[in-house]
């Protein structure tokens, strides 16, 4: 039962995390890596802002290895509520939003709608500055009313 809430708490924190990672990082001293990413066609299949999965991926990967080293222990499970984030972050973002794969076109889900509402508002603004809606999975509730 720990290891579950060990989960469900870094998955629900990696929320924050991102938003922070989002509006400082990304939009702030790495914006060479995701200005590309608010352009609006790519030119290649891969963005530079794609490194910023690797960089998730990296602390994800490490905590499977020692805490799998370590009997399963809670670090395993760290590591898990951030790739399941991740997973869940690249299936909305990626896949639902950019459609940079073409596997869910169309939903009638309010929930999934009102994230595509908030993630273009995001995306009016294409350069650092000004943007707004630096969340992934929680945005605020207008987005699911309009």
């Amino acid at each position: 039962m720990i290891s579950f809430l060990i989960f469900l708490a870094v998955f629900l924190l990696m929320e924050c995390v991102t938003w922070l990672t989002h509006k400082y990082v990304m939009h702030g001293f790495m914006w060479y890596f995701h200005e590309d990413h608010h352009q609006p066609k790519y030119e290649h299949p891969f963005e530079r802002n794609d490194i910023f999965f690797v960089i998730f991926a990296i602390p994800s990967i490490a905590l499977f290895y020692f805490g799998a080293e370590a009997g399963f222990n809670y670090l395993f499970f760290i590591g898990l509520g951030i790739f399941a984030y991740g997973l869940s972050y690249f299936m909305i973002h990626d896949v639902l939003i950019h459609q940079r794969f073409k596997w869910f076109k169309n939903t009638n889900n309010k929930y999934l709608i009102g994230l595509r509402k908030a993630h273009k508002v995001h995306h009016k603004n294409m350069g650092k500055e000004d943007s707004q809606v630096f969340g992934m999975l929680f945005v605020p509730f207008k987005y699911y009313k309009m």
